[in-house]
């Protein structure tokens, strides 16, 4: 038994190398559809544009109703309403929904504004609901009951809408196939350290590239639960809102896309946004998208499989909702690295610690490809935006335990609340989130990134030793990564805020 147990842990490593090399190479697929797609894509939203504008008159524009889900953001509230308020579209065909689910004094603060804005002549109402079942999804089917508009744009609180963006969607749904059009995030406070900036990066390389490259090659993509705007006869088509599982916008996107109608995006659209400040609270908001995808996965991929599509949609749906399974099988590879240190086979052919090191490059490789094409795509300095990858390569890394744990609730059908990202307000460097209420306190979650970082740390020691110089590269990326993370979680976990 105890000669069976490298064997055991090599196959183990294996099966998790193989996992990542799938999801590293279809970074690779993605920027390929991505640039044979572009070209024709870019012409034919132009030409939407052009169409409308010249077709419709204002006072034919579709009524659209705007809803506001938000729960205790007193730091961000004004900010947003005023955003919403000051959106360029005729007075009677807009509504504003301010759907509170607050618990503190930002319904106060709410109401304040939101009176002011009314005595402007702005459509806005106030609802509020003395409970929270169905958290976010439930507050957005609340207010759907009411709702006005052909069309509903949805805005979370760290979200600002710039003036003109309802005058650039609308021309999208001349298009009756269309049920929701998305939009690029933008980020408002990219600069204010490098965890903002490793994160500001890898959304990009969401927007930038994966969303763009499935919504133009015909594959489903998804709501990403803000800055986008759907048609309310395809909620009501798929459905509706739905709280069984924490990415509600996810979820809603396949049940439509399933029932016939498309989604698309627009990447020149941007709607700027707060990106959190702390790990702690970054480390939950992917905790929530890492467990909501894989129930969103549970649910749908039986009645994706069944479909009349092709295969090639049905793999890159599949990709697309067991994405976040990269975090458990980053796991496994670092765990198994050192008994497959015991396995003989190892020692005695060249052949398998190179083969190994080519699947680790390509695993790794096709996502920082994936960030800077997007870097490349967005912005004239990219080259010097670049140099931040290696803070999001630890980053995607260190994060992988508590991603791991949101995979396995949801495998194992484990209950957890909606815990909504905490905003403060952060719109510059100078600005502070200490003394601020909302903080996301340390878990336990930080002592495993501890006893990774040096569990890597040892296996990248010994691997050293034993002159198994191939691997040793991304052990020591691991170690970066778990001890990065754990220490700005202690870090920012014992930051001086109010209760």
């Amino acid at each position: 038994m105890a000669d069976f147990l490298p064997y055991l842990c090599l196959m183990v490593f294996i099966f998790a190398l193989l996992s990542l090399f799938t999801y590293g190479m279809n970074c690779y697929f993605l920027m390929i559809f991505h640039r044979r797609n572009r070209p024709e894509a870019f012409k034919r939203h132009e030409q939407i544009k052009i169409n409308f504008y010249q077709n419709f008159s204002p006072h034919n524009w579709p009524r659209i109703t705007i809803q506001l889900p938000i729960f205790n953001e007193r730091y961000v509230i004004e900010r947003l309403v005023k955003a919403v308020c000051r959106l360029e579209y005729p007075k009677n065909l807009l509504e504003i929904q301010v759907l509170d689910d607050s618990t503190d004094d930002t319904g106060t603060i709410a109401q304040s504004i939101i009176g002011k804005m009314a005595d402007q002549g702005i459509d806005i109402v106030y609802i509020h609901r003395q409970n929270r079942i169905g958290f976010k999804a439930g507050a957005l089917k609340e207010g759907l009951k009411t709702a006005k508009g052909e069309l509903v744009a949805i805005f979370d609180a760290d979200f600002i809408p710039k003036p003109s963006f309802l005058k650039e969607v609308i021309p999208y749904f001349v298009d009756p196939t269309i049920g929701m059009l998305q939009t690029r995030w933008g980020h408002i406070n990219s600069d204010y350290s490098l965890l903002t900036r490793a994160q500001s990066m890898g959304i990009d390389g969401h927007f930038a590239v994966e969303q763009a490259s499935r919504a133009w090659s015909g594959f489903f993509m998804n709501f990403n639960g803000t800055a986008g705007i759907w048609r309310k006869k395809a909620i009501q088509d798929a459905g509706g809102w739905q709280a069984d599982t924490l990415t509600e916008d996810l979820d809603l996107s396949y049940r439509a896309q399933l029932s016939g109608w498309k989604l698309t995006f627009a990447p020149e659209i941007v709607c700027p946004a707060e990106v959190p400040v702390t790990i702690n609270a970054f480390k939950s908001q992917q905790h929530r998208w890492a467990k909501g995808s894989i129930q969103t996965a549970k649910k749908n991929l039986g009645n994706l499989f069944k479909s009349d599509i092709s295969l090639l949609i049905k793999i890159q749906a599949f990709l697309h909702l067991t994405h976040y399974m990269v975090h458990p099988m980053m796991l496994l590879v670092v765990l198994t690295s050192i008994p497959m240190l015991y396995s003989q086979w190892f020692f005695n052919n060249l052949a398998f610690p190179a083969m190994i090191f080519t699947l680790l490059c390509l695993a790794t490789f096709g996502p920082s490809s994936m960030y800077i094409f997007s870097q490349r795509l967005l912005y004239r300095n990219w080259k010097s935006r670049i140099k931040y990858l290696p803070f999001l390569i630890c980053l995607g890394t260190g994060i992988a335990v508590n991603n791991t744990k949101a995979v396995l609730e949801a495998l194992l059908n484990l209950e957890s609340g909606f815990i909504r990202t905490p905003k403060y307000g952060i719109n510059q460097k100078k600005d502070q989130w200490k003394n601020k209420r909302y903080a996301i306190p340390l878990t336990s979650v930080s002592i495993l990134e501890f006893f990774l970082g040096l569990y890597s740390l040892a296996g990248l020691i010994m691997f050293l030793f034993f002159s198994k110089y191939l691997v040793s590269p991304f052990l020591l990326i691991y170690t970066s990564g778990f001890f990065y993370v754990f220490f700005l979680s202690v870090k920012h976990g014992y930051g001086k805020t109010k209760s």
